[in-house]
């Protein structure tokens, strides 16, 4: 299992606006083979910070997804991201 975490920085001004862009990603990711989860949305206390959450059940479904990566229009309004891609061997109930 593999879960991508992190957060992205966007002009305050144009959060909803890029999050509107993120939509179709969104449903095409959860529609896709290997994805168990897949979220962006807006921080309650930063309004240029962006939440990214996913989990996937190989790196190879990941890759598979990704392509090329993100629209030209969405990399060029993001102004900073610290997203990271964690290898989870174990899960335990709470």
């Amino acid at each position: 299992m593999l879960i991508v975490a992190g957060t992205l920085y966007v002009d305050p001004a144009r959060r909803d606006a890029y999050l509107a862009s993120c939509e179709a990603a969104v449903r095409a990711a959860r529609d896709a083979s290997g994805c168990v989860d897949f979220a962006v949305s807006a921080d309650l206390v930063e309004p240029g910070r962006i939440n990214v959450y996913e989990r996937w059940e190989s790196d190879e479904q990941l890759l598979a997804f990704r392509g090329s990566g993100p629209e030209a229009e969405q990399v060029t309004e993001i102004l900073g991201a610290e997203v990271h891609k964690f290898r989870i061997s174990g899960v335990e109930a709470p």
